[in-house]
């Protein structure tokens, strides 16, 4: 199957102004793409490409003074599979897991671990280590949260999340992080394009956060929002949490005057020439490329 995915936002400065953008697909993100998977400009400015230390594609830029339109639109080939499952998978002893697990056991700014590990324990205690655990948090948070677009703010911790039992995906997805790392298992933050193929009733088209936990060697999705297995999730960053990837970091001040995403499944039915009338309109295909040192 394919789903064609992008974003337009449009931003006033009055300043020329640094940008650092987090908007590209993950440089990990095995799917065939197609389309320029870069940022583009209008009108037009010199951008540059790096990879994080999280394997995160990220785009620099000076906006200028004035209106600027942040843009991507791709086509990608996806399986149509939903996120992996495996009731039987193990979680590690800590002295067994992989060094570079253990950064995702920490707390972070917005994943408060050690403030949450009593109520933790208390919560999960008695539940089987591994899947079943990391599946109990996801309901647990699942149910706990009630989500709003209202309820967010750029400042809400996890701590904050489950006291005020309300949240936007990042906190469904922040506190499902603290509760994993407060009970010894390995998770990070992930966020990405999320449709409706296979669940139309989800509401429209948006970036969406999850998390990746660590269990029997390999890393797993998890998503407490729905709290259930999903089709065509489209890979843009992984961090400790979302203080690691915000889509704009901006070096001083601007005004955002639109913001709109799609992630929409190309029907089946949709004719060859259609399809290629689709796939003429959209970018010349063009692979992110590191910034010249």
């Amino acid at each position: 199957m394919f789903i064609r995915a992008g974003f337009e936002i449009t931003i006033t400065c009055d300043a020329p102004t640094p940008l650092l953008l987090a908007l590209s697909p993950h440089s990990t993100y095995p799917n065939r793409i197609v389309g320029n998977a870069g940022v583009r400009t209008t009108p037009s400015v010199p951008t540059t490409a790096f990879v994080d230390g999280f394997g995160n594609w990220r785009t620099r830029l000076v906006a200028p003074v004035g209106e600027l339109t942040l843009s991507s639109d791709i086509l990608v080939e996806d399986s149509g599979a939903p996120d992996r499952f495996n009731w039987d998978a193990r979680q590690h002893e800590v002295a067994d897991l992989p060094s570079d697990t253990l950064t995702f056991l920490t707390a972070s700014r917005y994943c408060e671990v050690d403030e949450l590990v009593a109520r933790a324990w208390e919560l999960f205690g008695s539940v089987p280590p591994g899947w079943a655990r990391v599946q109990a948090i996801s309901n647990f948070v699942h149910n706990h949260l009630t989500f709003g677009y209202g309820f967010g703010r750029s400042t809400k911790t996890a701590v904050d999340a489950m006291r005020e039992k309300t949240g936007v995906c990042r906190d469904f997805a922040q506190l499902s992080l603290a509760l994993c790392r407060a009970m010894n298992i390995p998770a990070r933050y992930a966020s990405g394009y999320l449709g409706d193929v296979g669940v139309p009733d989800s509401g429209p088209a948006d970036f969406c956060a999850w998390i990746e936990v660590f269990l029997e060697g390999e890393w797993y999705t998890f998503d407490a929002r729905y709290n259930t297995p999903r089709i065509g999730r489209i890979l843009l960053v992984r961090g400790q949490d979302a203080a690691d990837v915000p889509m704009i970091t901006a070096f001083g001040s601007y005004r955002m005057s639109l913001f709109r995403v799609w992630c929409d499944e190309v029907s089946g039915t949709t004719s060859e020439a259609d399809r290629l009338a689709m796939l003429q309109s959209l970018p010349d295909s063009q692979p992110l490329t590191l910034a010249a040192e």
